[in-house]
């Protein structure tokens, strides 16, 4: 693999498009302030990897990225997200506060991919710690994994379509 370049977010990209992929990561880092991409990364590595995460994994994935998604993401999708009532706003700015806004949007997809890139680096460096099941059961036990660091236990259905989408896209 190149530099730059990224199984993960091949992966990631085929599965957030799948319908109802998305609303459930959203929901959950608006309302539990899951990072998404830890999310994926969970899938990815059982989907593809079919490796099984403890809670110590994910919390050390999480680590990994952590201050980069917070400071460089985060502060992203804050501007993009401050930007919108301005761009639809009827006024002389509208337009460049739309342009600007779609700059600011492109600028965190690819804070995105970085984290993306030092998820998938150091998951790497420990994919073979990890203990091996079948991708089903990988899938939702890291995911599962996951959740329960955010006090979430016992919700599949709240990740009901992102567990079939990496199954799926794993099995493509």
């Amino acid at each position: 693999m190149s530099e730059g370049q990224s199984y993960f977010w091949e992966f990631s990209r085929a599965v957030y498009g799948v319908p109802g992929v998305q609303e459930e990561c959203l929901y959950l880092q608006d309302r539990y302030g899951v990072d998404v991409n830890v999310l994926l990364f969970c899938a990815y590595v059982g989907a593809v990897h079919r490796a099984l995460l403890q809670e110590s994994d994910v919390r050390a994935a999480a680590a990994a990225s952590g201050d980069w998604n917070k400071t460089v993401v985060g502060s992203l999708r804050g501007a993009r997200r401050a930007l919108k009532p301005y761009a639809v706003a009827l006024s002389p700015a509208g337009a460049s506060v739309a342009a600007l806004r779609t700059a600011v949007k492109a600028a965190e997809l690819e804070a995105e991919r970085i984290e993306q890139i030092t998820l998938e680096s150091w998951g790497a460096s420990h994919l073979e710690t990890w203990p091996r099941a079948r991708p089903d059961t990988a899938v939702t036990a890291n995911i599962a994994a996951l959740l329960a660091t955010h006090g979430i236990n016992d919700r599949p259905d709240l990740t009901s379509n992102l567990v079939a989408a990496a199954i799926a896209s794993a099995g493509a």
